[in-house]
């Protein structure tokens, strides 16, 4: 009889015990809230990008797949610095070029197209 008291004390004390931790103590959660699972930006803003910045670069993983936001803002970033990139090559490339003659081609140069038939 005495075990059985004891059971039902026992019982008593684990079932309030998890309603406690259910509700939490009233305004106060039991957890903090979590953070979203982002890239706080995995890329330099002080400098262009590296090779060695994309392959540190780890992206999180979604229940599906990765997460297309974050996908699209690293691409994005990527596209804008190779457009950033591109320009400046064509730039040096149009500065350094000498200017070509005006005057006709000369004759004894190779016509390397292929006659299209």
């Amino acid at each position: 009889m005495i075990v059985f008291f004891f059971l039902m004390i026992a019982l008593v004390v684990v079932v309030a015990a998890v309603t406690l931790a259910v509700i939490g103590g009233g305004s106060e959660a039991v957890l903090p809230e979590a953070e979203p699972d982002r890239v706080a930006d995995g890329l330099p803003e002080t400098r262009p990008v590296v090779r060695a910045d994309i392959e540190a670069l780890r992206l999180p993983v979604a229940p599906r797949g990765y997460r297309m936001a974050e996908v699209d803002d690293v691409l994005e970033r990527l596209a804008a610095e190779l457009a950033e990139r591109d320009a400046r090559i064509a730039q040096l490339t149009a500065a350094a070029a000498p200017a070509a003659p005006a005057g006709p081609a000369p004759q004894d140069r190779v016509d390397l197209t292929k006659d299209e038939r």
